[in-house]
């Protein structure tokens, strides 16, 4: 069956040219940086030396007689806007909170002029003392960043994920767990490094006000009408018409830039013009977002059968300094570690903490990633203790169809997934798992200084169902097709695959498929390709949309035929009578040149589908002088249906940069706790794979049909990265007989281990 499914298929699982492929290559694409508005002014921002400061006085009198200069803003003036959950950061704040914080905002006529005006500021500060790691910010001595959060801890509700969205994973009673378990271990491990995911395009946004109450925004964002919700709300309620850019790559930071937003158009407000605040390179480094950072201590009793029979700790995050998103960060982590640990009893509590370093928000792995690298060299303890190979543990545990787990909503979802077990199988024969694990710290071969080794990590996630999408699909009389989604290019090809889903749909040609640019006062509302979502959420919404049109064109022209729309079918903009495809008419002839016929699709939540990765590494070791390098990655998946075998592959590749895999060897944030400044924001010291040091690739991906919508598809691309850094920490441990508590593993922390070279407190994970 699926074998005819793929003949009769023309566009699904067949490499096709990319929708934007010539624009971009052309340098029509349209991206932040291109945009340009009539009177268009420049925003800069002032920003904060000190890690943590009150702000005694600040002077702005000097700048804001300069000549080209249109507003200058500070704590003082600013509208009171606030964001974050709960909403707790203002535009600016006579309390600045890090290294980077915003002291004040400057709109002038060029970026210069602007650059120019900010060295006029006068500012005053009052240094207080800071805090970074979240154990000291926890202790009742430590600096207070906000008074109401005390203890420096943020609630972990997250409102927008329901009432009861999950803040722990309570389930059973572990002490009886562990009674029956014949291994207990005990350990801890951080996922602490902050690296910044770094896509090639820095932030922007473009604001401008149409009225009192009437915001237009444009912005490099990957989720349009997610950010006109947030600022709707946070602005009081305005009206906003959000408007997205190309975007030159996401990795999840720039799901809604809220904070943008506010200095852009807090500035538009005052200077009665449009104004664009793009971040350099360097604020993009250190002054954005980051990844949480993660911490696990606890302990995991198992059987030696492999049952794991109880998991117990507590999971401290470190937010930086504000949290807009960190609560369904945690929400989600705490799902996803039950897809790949099957237990009768759960003691997880997360505390999420505020400290004086850069914000972490939103970032490709969402939660899971920073749970489970933490996590899993735990975990790994147990299974050495069983003697219990670790692609053995993952196959037996992973989430199978049936088995049940709480997930973000709060609620017990059951899972109507398929069985991944096959997809485990071909990728561990292809990797030749078998032959290359040797035991646990135990090295897979010896060449002198160089010692190699293996590792296995597994993730999923059920967020592929996650939030609505709405769409409109209209079949206009010339045979064309217009989709209005407000679905954004974020780099993926997601607006192409969509045209694909209806190109074949429809059965017309592809090229006669377009898509709405994604504007908010254009489209229906869509949540945003995040999570994976894209083929199975926002597919299934434009898939429905295009069968809604489908139906209409038919009994719109069954008169025509003098019998039922069942009776006919469409194809290549004809409609004919079934069996009888010579006697065709054109959509124009059959419904009127004068007519169009609009769908509508929507898709609410469904988290019973997870998705699968699992990700196998082996890795070099010079014992001499501790470096690593990554000899070969294999992915393991089951995507239900490949929709573009382009795009797939290339968001397979994703699981090494973009604070994925590499942030196990070198991408890092090195922070500087004397100073609360970050030492590498820069493209020469913060540490990259470059094209000549990637490793041998390879890919397994089975095509099972899953249960979603007519493609019978499910999107994989955002779990790539996240079975990755634990797979290399295992790897490296087994490679020189060491293990290993922490991320990233530099030359000096493996050298350190092998007794080389003295501990180094240089670089900190705070």
């Amino acid at each position: 069956m699926q074998d005819e499914l793929q003949e009769a298929l023309k566009f699904i699982g067949k490499e096709t040219p990319r929708k934007d492929a010539g624009d971009i290559v052309r340098g029509k694409a349209n991206f932040i940086d291109d945009i340009k508005l009539s009177g268009m002014l420049h925003g800069r921002v002032l920003r904060s030396p000190y890690p943590h400061a009150l702000i005694e006085t600040i002077d702005v009198s000097r700048a804001e007689v300069l000549e080209g200069v249109k507003a200058v803003l500070t704590y003082e003036n600013v509208p009171n806007w606030k964001g974050g959950l709960p909403p707790h950061v203002g535009v600016l704040d006579r309390k600045v909170r890090f290294v980077g914080d915003a002291v004040a905002l400057i709109a002038a006529e060029s970026e210069e002029i602007a650059e120019e005006a900010l060295e006029l500021i006068d500012v005053h500060y009052k240094a207080l003392p800071a805090v970074y790691d979240t154990e000291e910010a926890m202790k009742e001595q430590a600096p207070q960043l906000y008074s109401e959060f005390p203890g420096n801890v943020f609630p972990l509700a997250c409102p927008w994920m329901g009432p009861d969205s999950l803040q722990e994973v309570v389930i059973g009673d572990v002490e009886e767990g562990f009674a029956e378990s014949d291994y207990v271990v005990e350990g801890t491990c951080a996922y602490d490094n902050i690296p910044n995911p770094l896509p090639i395009e820095p932030p922007g946004v473009i604001a401008n006000w149409e009225g009192p109450e009437d915001l237009t925004v444009w912005s490099s964002t990957q989720s349009p009408y997610f950010l006109k919700v947030i600022l709707h709300y946070a602005m009081g309620r305005i009206n906003v018409r959000s408007i997205a850019s190309h975007c030159g790559g996401s990795f999840g930071t720039k799901v809604a830039p809220w904070q943008l937003a506010f200095y852009a158009a807090a500035l538009a407000k005052v200077a009665r013009r449009p104004v664009r605040i793009s971040y350099s390179k360097e604020e993009h480094f250190a002054a954005y977002t980051l990844r949480l950072g993660s911490r696990f201590s606890g302990k995991v009793g198992i059987k030696k059968d492999g049952t794991i029979m109880a998991v117990a700790g507590d999971w401290l995050i470190n937010a930086g300094y504000c949290s807009d998103a960190a609560q369904g960060m945690v929400a989600v982590g705490c799902g996803e570690v039950q897809l790949m640990v099957r237990s009768p009893n759960w003691n997880i509590k997360p505390k999420l903490v505020c400290t004086n370093r850069n914000a972490s928000k939103m970032v490709r792995g969402y939660g899971g990633q920073e749970l489970e690298a933490a996590f899993i060299p735990v975990l790994t303890m147990a299974l050495e203790k069983a003697d219990i190979d670790p692609f053995d543990f993952f196959k037996q545990n992973y989430v199978k169809p049936g088995d049940g787990y709480y997930w973000r909503d709060g609620n017990w979802w059951v899972s109507r997934g398929i069985n991944y077990e096959k997809a485990m199988q071909e990728g561990a024969k292809a990797f030749g798992w078998k032959e290359k694990w040797k035991g646990w710290l135990q090295p897979t071969s010896i060449d002198g200084n160089i010692r190699t080794g293996v590792g296995v990590g597994v993730h999923g996630n059920a967020d592929v169902g996650e939030d609505v999408s709405e769409a409109y699909v209209r079949l206009d009389p010339d045979g064309t097709v217009l989709i209005y989604s407000c679905l954004s290019e974020h780099g993926t090809g997601q607006r192409s695959s969509v045209c694909k889903m209806v190109a074949e749909t429809l059965k017309v040609p592809l090229e006669r498929v377009s898509l709405a640019p994604p504007d908010s006062e254009v489209n229906p509302y869509e949540f945003g390709p995040v999570g994976s979502r894209g083929t199975y959420a926002i597919g299934a919404a434009i898939i429905r949309a295009a069968e809604d049109a489908r139906q209409k064109l038919l009994a719109l022209s069954a008169p025509y035929f003098n019998s039922t729309p069942e009776d006919l079918d469409t194809k290549d903009g004809f409609v004919f009578l079934k069996g009888e495809e010579d006697k065709k008419v054109s959509w124009k002839r059959g419904v009127g040149f004068d007519r169009t016929c609009l769908g509508y699709g929507r898709f609410e939540p469904d988290f019973s589908v997870p998705n699968f990765a699992m990700v196998f590494v082996e890795v070099a070791v010079d014992t001499e002088t501790g470096k690593i390098e990554v000899k070969r990655v294999l992915t393991a998946t089951d995507v239900g249906k490949i929709i573009d075998p382009q795009s797939l592959q290339n968001q397979l590749h994703g699981c090494l940069g973009s604070a994925g895999l590499d942030t196990a060897i070198y991408e890092e944030s090195v922070l500087d706790t004397k100073t609360g400044r970050i030492l590498n924001s820069n493209m020469i010291d913060f540490k990259w794979r470059t094209f000549l040091e990637l490793p041998v690739f390879d890919s397994v991906t089975l095509e099972t049909p899953v249960q979603t919508h007519r493609f019978q598809s499910v999107g994989v691309g955002e779990i790539m990265t996240s079975p990755a850094p634990p797979a290399v920490l295992m790897a490296v441990s087994n490679a020189i007989g060491k293990r290993f508590n922490r991320y990233p593993l530099t030359p000096d922390i493996v050298l350190e281990a092998l007794g080389k070279c003295q501990k180094t407190e240089v670089r900190s994970r705070k």
